[in-house]
């Protein structure tokens, strides 16, 4: 141990080896002290490995706006780390000598919490042998068997690797220290046999003498005793990782590679050989009383607390579950869980609607607000992907990557909606929000069946509760929140495009129900329901045959569903005064990109719960989507230059607007998600061809088909356009003109846009834009918002062909996300505008002066 007092601030304090420079480096980066201590403890080396491995973080504030030419013996904290820094990347450190010093820092730190478990140790033995003892020596030797001895090892161990570490150069040898310590896992061996007893007799000797009580429950560094104690089992692991380290970056003819082998060997062997599953990817952690307790499932949530949403990590074992917080802790630090609550399975039921209590006030974000953080993320991408191109600075691209990492996790916090309430029969009940119906689904059958066994109440103590959280950051298989900044370059972006999905029909159903299926994909990092077949009534065997065109997000999964509908209105979930439908199967395939990007339909079959559910797929990536293609035949009105067809049809406004205009007015202006929700493809392809045929059944048909393929069918028109509405000469204008920051420049700018564009597409872009306000009047029921219209039809109005916009990106996903906001916001520009006249727009030439 060495004073702390270099830096004058707390004198009195004793911390062990670099823990003392850190702290008053600490106090000067924060500007608690005037000066670096003027020299180095004997004890450190210009240069020392573990120094530089905990102070590292401390860098940014160490040289924000500090002389160092004044450090003086100081110079090799320049000229050592900031050689592993982005100035001299090239000249970092050897990868052997990075591994190295990392086990090192995490070595001093493991000596330190076995120094801190057998600090209470002398006490009580020396309190045995008094006529009061705490605790017996026989009780003493079971509680910290070994640790003296595993503490001597690894101690000398340290000794012998710092200098060789400090002192660094590529031919020094150090894989006989490795090869002792691995010799000298007997030890590990007796310690391990014994870990149960251990926390066995420090559980009773704890409930019995309140004074040890007193002593196991002070936390030394923040961890407590049966923490401690676990210590050295976790320590197996981590020195044999690190040797698969160290041979990984050791030459084959080094003098080291050898003896890491050999140490490697006797280390997975000891491995295999010990009666407690030790490895990091174990699914199950030993209770104090020598039971197992299985870890079944485990995964992020969102958990509505005092009327705010949270993050937690939820964790399903064989007999509890368990809802957790990761604590935040300094760089360096061993991570660990904080338990907000647990609910034992043999407490815990899914209250019914009727027993369920009044649900509490859910805050929910506005649709539109969800889209405009889509499209940050979107750009943010694009951005990350140009730096990258461009072969950016890494810090511009880690702040991009950080401010990605921001917005995703506020999307994820916010966007669920679907309620998940367990309930405590002592009365407390937890509510979750998910944002699908299959993860919903999943937790629920997972407890319930865990449930079917014979469980028993019971009331976990402090030492269990802390022995069973402690295990939880090995335990979890969830690693990240899953969100795609965490992913790594070299993984799977995803798909982006459009899945066009045909749900045929299921069988295996054992009796008539009234059926139908939804279908989830991933986006953003969390599953969204994105479609709906039609209820099949009364069958076994459903024949749906509906086509779907599903947007893809970088998508890696889909997810089907299938339900029977509940027309029982006295059913109604309290969470969401919605009517309960049973799920009667759930099955989930992977996309894979070589598979699905191909211009031919793909049959599969999903099976569930011993339900077949059969469909076809086929994927339209984003760069095809983005394509306008002009109709081959100038006799339909798709693909057909808008000034054509009205011209043939001697109108105004193209009919098929006008028809589905009117239709929508007429009976889907209060449908909910009108124009968001798609239609089905099938129907929209039929009336497609209806309109491309100006067949006199139109009216006909119109009247008897689902209001979301006639929305559909008015999109699609719009979106395959050979030029967009707007058109392609005018669309660069556009673009500067939405962004001027002087209103009256920018009023100014988009009305003499106006003007600008041809007569037909200007009459028929006003008749919309008069139509999209009329729905949005009925915003209260029908949820569509004039940002949510503007979402829906920006890009469709206002995306450049192909020949406007080739060139400009390569990538899929920065050519959608490219302006799409910025399309977004010239439309709700004008949604928002009061109304515009045609006859007043044309006649008023003065005040649109501006030429463009």
């Amino acid at each position: 141990m060495v004073s702390l007092g270099a830096c004058g601030l707390c004198p009195g304090r004793a911390l062990p080896h670099c823990a003392a420079l850190e702290h008053c480096l600490q106090c000067w980066a924060q500007g608690q002290a005037k000066s670096v201590p003027p020299q180095l403890p004997s004890w450190l080396q210009p240069g020392c490995a573990v120094l530089q491995a905990r102070t590292r973080p401390l860098l940014p504030c160490l040289y924000a706006g500090r002389d160092v030419s004044s450090w003086g013996c100081w110079g090799w904290w320049d000229e050592g780390l900031c050689a592993m820094g982005e100035r001299d990347a090239g000249k970092g450190l050897e990868m052997r000598k990075l591994v190295l010093s990392g086990f090192l820092a995490s070595e001093e730190i493991y000596i330190n919490q076995l120094e801190a478990l057998l600090l209470p140790m002398k006490p009580l033995k020396a309190t045995a042998t008094t006529s009061q003892p705490v605790l017996t020596l026989q009780q003493i030797e079971t509680i910290f068997y070994k640790i003296q001895d595993i503490y001597e090892i690894h101690k000398e161990f340290y000794d012998n690797l710092c200098p060789k570490v400090q002192q660094w150069d590529s031919n020094i040898t150090m894989g006989h220290l490795f090869q002792k310590l691995a010799s000298q896992l007997g030890v590990y061996k007796a310690f391990v046999d014994n870990y149960k007893i251990a926390l066995e007799t420090a559980e009773k000797c704890s409930h019995s003498n309140n004074q040890f009580q007193k002593i196991s429950e002070v936390s030394v560094a923040g961890i407590m005793l049966w923490a401690l104690l676990y210590k050295p089992i976790d320590r197996v692991t981590r020195s044999t990782l690190v040797l698969h380290d160290l041979l990984k970056h050791t030459p084959s003819d080094h003098p080291d590679y050898p003896l890491l082998q050999d140490a490697l060997r006797i280390s997975q062997n000891f491995l295999s050989s010990i009666n407690e599953d030790i490895d990091p990817r174990r699914t199950a952690v030993t209770t104090p009383k020598g039971e197992t307790r299985q870890l079944i499932k485990d995964g992020f949530l969102v958990e509505l607390s005092e009327g705010s949403r949270k993050l937690r990590h939820v964790f399903l074992f064989t007999d509890v579950l368990l809802c957790a917080k990761l604590k935040k802790t300094a760089v360096g630090k061993h991570q660990q869980y904080d338990c907000k609550w647990y609910v034992p399975l043999a407490d815990l039921v899914f209250p019914s609607p009727e027993e369920s209590e009044h649900c509490p006030q859910v805050h929910v974000i506005p649709d539109h607000e969800l889209e405009d953080m889509k499209m940050k993320i979107s750009a943010i991408k694009s951005e990350v992907q140009k730096e990258k191109a461009n072969k950016g600075q890494s810090r511009a691209i880690e702040r991009l990557k950080k401010k990605m990492f921001e917005n995703e996790f506020w999307l994820l916090l916010n966007s669920p909606a679907i309620p998940f309430r367990i309930h405590n029969r002592n009365g407390k009940s937890y509510l979750f929000l998910l944002s699908s119906d299959y993860e919903r689904s999943e937790w629920r059958e997972a407890i319930q069946k865990l449930q079917k066994k014979d469980l028993q109440a019971f009331v976990l103590s402090s030492v269990e509760l802390q022995v069973l959280t402690g295990s939880c950051f090995k335990l979890r298989t969830v690693h990240n929140i899953p969100v795609t900044s965490n992913k790594d370059d070299d993984e799977s972006p995803g798909l982006y495009g459009f899945l066009h999905v045909i749900v045929h029909s299921a069988k295996g159903f054992k009796q008539s129900a009234n059926l139908y299926c939804t279908l989830e994909v991933d986006s953003f990092g969390y599953f969204v329901s994105k479609a709906k077949t039609r209820v099949f009534r009364d069958t076994t065997e459903p024949q749906w045959n509906e086509e779907f065109e599903i947007e893809l997000e970088g998508s890696q999964s889909l997810r089907i569903l299938c339900y029977e509908k509940c027309y029982d209105k006295t059913k109604l979930n309290k969470d969401n005064n919605e009517i309960v439908d049973k799920i009667m199967g759930k099955g989930q395939i992977q996309l894979d990109p070589q598979a699905v990007q191909t211009k031919n339909w793909h049959m599969d079959v999903i099976e569930m719960n011993g339900i077949k559910v059969e469909f076809s797929m086929k994927f339209t990536s984003r760069d095809m989507s983005l394509k306008r293609t002009p109709s081959k035949k100038q006799t339909g009105v798709f693909g057909v230059k808008i000034s054509v067809v009205t011209k043939r049809e001697r109108s105004k406004v193209p009919y098929i607007v006008r028809q589905c205009i009117e239709e929508v007015e007429k009976r889907g202006i209060e449908e909910v998600g009108i124009y968001r929700i798609s239609g089905v493809a099938t129907d929209i392809q039929a009336l497609k061809a209806v309109f491309d045929a100006n067949n006199k059944d139109i009216l006909v048909m119109l009247s008897d088909m689902d209001i979301n393929a006639i929305a559909g069918t008015l999109k699609l028109y719009f979106r395959e356009l050979p030029e967009p509405l707007l058109t392609d000469r005018l669309y660069p204008a556009f673009m500067e003109g939405i962004a001027l920051s002087d209103p009256a420049a920018k009023e100014n700018c988009m009305m003499h846009l106006l003007r600008s564009l041809p007569d037909p597409n200007l009459i028929t872009f006003l008749f919309l834009l008069e139509h999209l306000k009329r729905v949005a009047e009925k915003e209260p029921i029908n949820k569509m918002s004039l940002h949510n219209l503007a979402t829906v039809f920006g890009p469709t109005l206002l995306r450049p062909s192909e020949g406007e916009s080739k060139g400009h990106l390569t990538l899929a996903s920065d050519i959608w996300s490219h302006d799409v906001m910025a399309q977004v916001q010239v439309l709700l520009y004008y949604l928002q505008h009061p109304p515009i006249s045609f006859t007043e727009l044309k006649r008023n030439t003065l005040y649109f002066s501006t030429d463009v």
